[in-house]
């Protein structure tokens, strides 16, 4: 990180002074060589790169100087005798006229991408709501991984809501990537958080978000989640929407993943009549840990072709707090990949208090 700082600190330096230099050496040449070389209308690059990286101001004020310039040298040199000295004044007055259009189409598109992204955040912020690090007996952590660098929201999905029946927790991930992922993500998110207050069991908040997501998805799009339920009593309760099982982490060691007794299919393709998932329970007693995740996770691949091995990482999660528990996992699955993530990855992580 340190590094790369350091590279934006170094081309944020030098990309200001490219025009400038660019023009200082083709004087250099210019005045070295003499006029029979014919270099002086390269003097026109300095607005040219102005126009690719500065502003429309600062393209027109490098390229004033490098009219100023050519006309200087085009004297020095005794070039206005021929046509030679205003074909390269054109060509300085050209390059510079293109060099501020450009720099001024291109500070519209920052200025509309600065809105994007703006909006960008607001939709996250609403869609993906910050999770409670408290819930109940629990400590809660959540960790997510875009694919694209600049991107904010995705299809992934998660959420924790504590009812009059114990924690719910859901975390999904939508088929397909882009606006219509993103829409579907919140028509799940929107009606497992109404479900959840409202509905007496598990099963119930799922029908419930399964009508909402088979009224808005058309085709053959569906949804992967599960669903947990975490009470007063010993066990966790599961409903799996064909999404990968969540790593259960107990205090001595052990590792499993809390797999549902049937496959069942994701939210959205009910009407293949396929049967609504079985709820089933999973041991949770304080020490324990439930890792909730996406595939983005156990299908990121090193270089070798290897997929990224979660239960054997479990000790990563020993770290008292769960932000930093998980963290540690975020960082080794980007060091497993040695490069951007091919898909979105995201992480939830509960535990008891007491265990902390």
């Amino acid at each position: 990180m340190a590094v790369e700082n350091v590279e934006q600190r170094t081309g944020s330096r030098v990309l200001p002074a490219l025009p400038y230099a660019v023009m200082a050496v083709v004087t250099t040449v210019d005045l070295t060589a003499g006029p029979g070389v014919g270099f002086l209308p390269l003097v026109s690059l300095g607005p040219a790169f102005a126009g690719l990286v500065g502003g429309w101001r600062r393209t027109a004020v490098v390229g004033l100087t490098a009219f100023v310039l050519c006309l200087g040298l085009g004297v020095y040199n005794g070039l206005f005798e021929s046509r030679r000295g205003l074909t390269a004044l054109l060509s300085v007055a050209g390059v510079t006229a293109a060099g501020v259009v450009a720099a001024v189409m291109r500070q519209r598109r920052e200025a509309e991408l600065a809105s994007v992204r703006s909006i960008a955040e607001v939709a996250q912020r609403v869609l993906l709501r910050p999770v409670p690090r408290g819930a109940g007996p629990l400590r809660v952590a959540v960790s997510y991984t875009s694919a694209v660098a600049e991107a904010r929201i995705g299809g992934d999905l998660y959420e924790v809501v504590t009812s009059p029946a114990g924690v719910r927790i859901i975390v999904g991930d939508v088929q397909g990537k882009g606006l219509e992922a993103v829409e579907s993500a919140a028509v799940v998110l929107g009606a497992f958080r109404e479900a959840a207050h409202d509905e007496p069991d598990l099963p119930a908040v799922g029908e419930r978000v399964e009508r909402a997501l088979n009224r808005h998805l058309s085709g053959e799009r569906f949804v992967t989640a599960v669903l947990a339920e975490i009470g007063d009593g010993p066990n966790a309760t599961l409903l799996n929407f064909g999404h990968p099982a969540p790593l259960v982490v107990r205090p001595a060691g052990a590792v499993a993943f809390a797999a549902p007794p049937d496959r069942a299919l994701p939210l959205g393709l009910s009407l293949h009549d396929a049967g609504a998932p079985a709820p089933y329970e999973v041991p949770f007693a304080p020490g324990d840990q439930l890792l909730f995740y996406t595939d983005g996770v156990t299908e990121a691949r090193d270089a070798a072709g290897r997929f990224y091995p979660l239960d054997e990482r479990a000790a990563l999660l020993k770290d008292p707090d769960p932000e930093t528990a998980l963290r540690a996992v975020r960082e080794d699955l980007v060091e497993h990949v040695e490069g951007p993530l091919h898909d979105d990855a995201a992480m939830l992580l509960v535990r008891y208090r007491g265990a902390c």
